[in-house]
C-alpha cells in the first residue's frame, strides 16, 4: 500500500515546517506528515530542520540557543517559495493541537545523549496529551537519539532515517526494533526488501537534495 507523506508540510509550496505548509499539506487531502525537531533553549520542542537559524530565517546563532519564546516570533520564510504572510518557527504543540494529522513522522536530529533522553521524553508526554500515542513515530538518523527512544518511550514506534550507504539499514533498524526505515531514494532495491529481515518494516524511500 502507497501511503504519502507531506515532506516538512508542503514545501515545495509554503514555507518548510511552517504551520501554514502543514495545513497546506491538509488542504491537498495529505494526512501524513514528517517533520523535523529541535529543543529549544528551555527544552520545548521546535519544528524547524537545520541545527542553525540562518538558511530559513536569516538570523544568527543555533537553535538550542533561543528560548522558545523567541523562536515562535522569528519569521522562516527565507529561501522557500515565496509566501505573502509571515511564516514563523512554530512549536510542535501548536501543530499537535491545528493539525489533524493521522501519522506523524517526528524525525529528531543528532544529540547528545542527555539532550536525546529529554526530547524522546517531552514528545512521549505531549503525544500522550494530546492522544496521539498510536499515531506518532520518532525517527532519526542518530544512534543516540534512538537507544533513548527504545529505552526510556518503548511503547512509541521508532523509524531509522538512512542517508547513505556505508551502513547496513536493515540491520541497524532491527538493532533498534524500527517498525519504519526512512531512505534515500538511492538505497531502495527490490531485491533488499526480499530479505526475511525486511518484512517486518515498512519502507519510505525518497529523494533528499537537502542538508540532513
Amino acid at each position: 500500500m502507497t501511503q504519502i507523506y507531506g515532506h516538512r508540510g508542503a514545501k515545495g509550496e509554503a514555507p518548510e515546517n511552517t504551520l501554514t505548509s502543514f495545513q497546506q499539506c491538509l488542504g491537498h487531502g495529505v494526512r501524513s506528515c514528517e517533520l523535523d525537531l529541535h529543543l529549544s533553549a528551555d527544552n520545548e520542542l521546535m519544528v524547524i530542520h537545520d541545527l542553525t537559524l540562518k538558511r530559513t530565517t536569516g538570523r544568527r546563532g543555533k537553535v538550542v540557543e533561543h528560548p522558545a519564546a523567541d523562536l515562535v516570533t522569528y519569521d522562516a520564510r527565507k529561501g522557500g517559495p515565496g509566501w505573502v504572510q509571515p511564516c514563523p518557527i512554530p512549536r510542535l504543540e501548536e501543530l499537535f493541537e491545528k493539525c489533524p494529522f493521522e501519522h506523524w513522522q517526528l524525525e529528531v536530529k543528532s544529540a547528545s545523549r542527555t539532550r536525546a533522553a529529554t526530547t524522546v521524553l517531552a514528545i512521549r508526554e505531549m503525544a500522550q496529551r494530546f492522544d496521539l500515542l498510536d499515531k506518532v513515530t520518532i525517527t532519526s538518523s542518530s544512534r543516540e537519539v534512538l537507544g533513548a527512544a527504545q529505552e526510556l518511550v518503548p511503547d512509541i514506534s521508532r523509524g531509522l532515517v538512512a542517508e547513505y550507504a556505508w551502513l547496513d539499514p536493515l540491520k541497524v533498524a532491527q538493532n533498534y526494533g524500527c517498525e519504519l526505515l526512512a531512505l534515500n531514494w538511492t538505497l531502495c532495491s527490490p531485491s533488499g526488501w526480499s530479505r526475511p529481515s525486511a518484512r517486518d518494516c515498512t519502507c519510505r524511500c525518497g529523494q533528499s537534495t537537502s542538508r540532513r
